[in-house]
């Protein structure tokens, strides 16, 4: 019996190059290595209030059937508050949706691998205002591909996902969603 998965982005143009793999290996890693994964286009989603708007609503009539939903957005307005509200709503209506704000954006999680190569510490990167445009673009220059769809954004989070329990430690929120995946999925 497969295990449908729906990743829901704030913005799958770009985002969707690195949250498809990364959800495929949490996934794989909680123990659901067969998970059919689908980050969403159908809305084609521009942003966190867009995105809020659609799982509140649309969402659930195409997808409700769906085993489990990520909503992985940037943690500039995803409070830890609002994201446990969200989970609640969407349990009312009978929706498996796990929220995990990346901190500071999606794209830290494709930088992980590279931590030597940020010109900054960690922590730092970890922090960054503009982390896309002041870290993460110098580095996909650098060592994407622009003939690749994504501009070599999926070489990237590649690298990373090589040492999943360094990632989880790197980025402590992915290792929390790992945990709640695997809680869910084998209840």
């Amino acid at each position: 019996m497969s295990y449908r998965v729906l990743v829901i982005p704030e913005d799958p143009t770009h985002n969707g190059y690195i949250l498809k793999p990364l959800a495929e290996a949490i996934l794989a890693d909680a123990g659901k290595p067969a998970a059919r994964v689908e980050v969403l286009t159908n809305p084609k989603l521009g942003g966190y209030d867009h995105a809020l708007t659609a799982i509140r609503g649309e969402l659930s009539e195409r997808y409700g059937f769906w085993d489990l939903w990520l909503f992985i957005p940037d943690a500039d307005r995803a409070s830890g508050a609002a994201m446990q509200q969200l989970e609640e709503d969407l349990k009312a209506k009978a929706v498996n949706l796990l929220c995990c704000a990346a901190q500071p954006e999606v794209e830290v999680y494709a930088c992980a691998a590279y931590r030597s190569e940020l010109g900054m510490p960690w922590e730092e990167a970890r922090a960054a205002k503009h982390l896309k445009e002041d870290v993460f673009q110098p580095l996909l220059e650098k060592r994407g591909d622009l003939r690749r769809a994504g501009g070599g954004r999926d070489l990237l989070i590649a690298e990373s996902l090589k040492n999943l329990p360094l990632l989880f430690n790197l980025c402590p929120e992915l290792g929390a969603l790992r945990h709640r995946i695997h809680q869910l999925a084998h209840q």
